[in-house]
């Protein structure tokens, strides 16, 4: 019998007769405000803020709240299965850990504590190439549970070709390519704090650790851990790449590999052409360009455009469980949580990892079944209504 991740309620309930209640919200959208009053003005901004004024992490929640979910009734929803295939891999829920790096400025255990807590409920787990915890490290925490590495593509071609096959090495079974940094946007919320943390050495773990990267600089990183940073800030980031490039990773990776970033139609009908197995249609959480398209508004779009043809996948913008049913709705194969656990990270370490899941797939499970549907995959545009707000 499938898990009922719904059944989390009733353990909180119980709890509670002897007088106990959750540590943390189980409102995930209150995170956000819980973390400013605790964590420190720099880690938090830097998770929080986005580019320019906000206006592209606003629209994203704009765009999704806009969705209405239309319940279906008399349906038998008695046994519901979450499980689906994406990329050829089974999970337990249509929903992966995205990757979010520098994780060490939010809880000192950082990207092993999520790794942990991804690992205890079997969500995969996607791990930034600017991770401030070796992948091999993190690799070591997620045990069995389905692993993916997200490439930061630099200019260094013998340091992407490095991480890959260390990635490969460390059982990361897909490669997720994020195309839509190649430069850092105007972030207010960082400069107003002069807050970057690559600058100290955090988020440079993978690229310290690496031997290809180490054989680019003239001391140890540790006699000259200055000259390391430049080394990183240089080779970090490349607005010179086109869809040609591709060629090189696909040589390089013999796994699926996806498209981070995809906000066009034709981005990702030339994502197809170019062999690729999926895309993410992500703004990147509102980060990198002020004012640009919502990420739900892109994503019906997208999906129609290619979905026969690429795996879809979705993030920016996710809160709560109805935000997952609207996503596959609208054309997503899975959702890509990012914020919400790295507030619960910020605020109690692995548990509160542990909390964000448990609490966002209790809350789809149940919107499912009180929606009509037993599993994910017969969710379709059908299930929604827009509000014309």
């Amino acid at each position: 019998m499938a898990k009922h991740w719904a059944d989390f309620q009733y353990e909180i309930y119980l709890n509670g007769m002897s007088g106990a209640v959750p540590r943390l919200p189980t409102d995930l959208t209150r995170l956000e405000a819980l973390a400013e009053t605790r964590l420190g003005p720099g880690p938090v901004g830097y998770v929080a803020g986005g580019a320019g004024d906000g206006s592209t992490m606003r629209a994203n929640r704009a765009a999704l709240e806009r969705r209405r979910i239309v319940p279906r009734m008399l349906r038998d929803v008695a046994e519901r299965d979450l499980s689906v295939r994406v990329l050829g891999r089974p999970l337990p829920a249509p929903v992966a850990l995205a990757p979010v790096g520098v994780l060490s400025i939010m809880h000192p255990d950082a990207e092993s504590a999520a790794a942990l807590a991804a690992a205890a409920h079997g969500v995969p787990y996607i791990l930034s190439s600017a991770s401030s915890t070796p992948m091999e490290q993190v690799a070591e925490a997620l045990g069995d549970t389905e692993r993916w590495f997200q490439l930061y593509w630099g200019k260094d071609r013998e340091v992407t070709r490095s991480f890959l096959g260390r990635a490969k090495a460390a059982g990361f079974s897909a490669l997720l390519v994020t195309l839509d940094t190649p430069l850092l946007s105007w972030r207010p919320r960082d400069l107003d704090l002069a807050y970057l943390p690559f600058l100290h050495g955090v988020g440079t773990a993978n690229y310290f650790t690496d031997p290809a990267f180490q054989a680019g600089l003239a001391k140890p990183v540790h006699e000259d851990p200055n000259a390391a940073v430049l080394h990183f800030l240089g080779l970090f980031g490349d607005a010179g790449h086109t869809w040609p490039d591709l060629a090189f990773l696909r040589q390089n990776w013999d796994g699926p590999i996806v498209l981070k970033g995809i906000l066009h139609p034709d981005d990702a009908r030339l994502a197809a052409d170019a062999g690729m197995d999926g895309v993410v249609v992500s703004n990147h959480g509102g980060r990198q360009v002020a004012g640009s398209v919502a990420a739900a508004d892109a994503l019906p779009r997208v999906a129609d455009a290619v979905g026969d043809r690429l795996t879809v996948l979705f993030d920016s913008g996710v809160r709560s469980g109805d935000d997952v049913f609207k996503a596959l709705a609208l054309g997503a194969r899975a959702v890509l949580l990012g914020r919400p656990y790295v507030y619960g990270l910020g605020l109690d370490g692995q548990a509160g990892v542990e909390h964000v899941i448990r609490c966002l797939l209790a809350e789809f499970d149940l919107t499912l079944a009180l929606s009509g549907h037993a599993t994910p995959t017969t969710i379709s545009a059908a299930d929604l209504a827009e509000d014309p707000m």
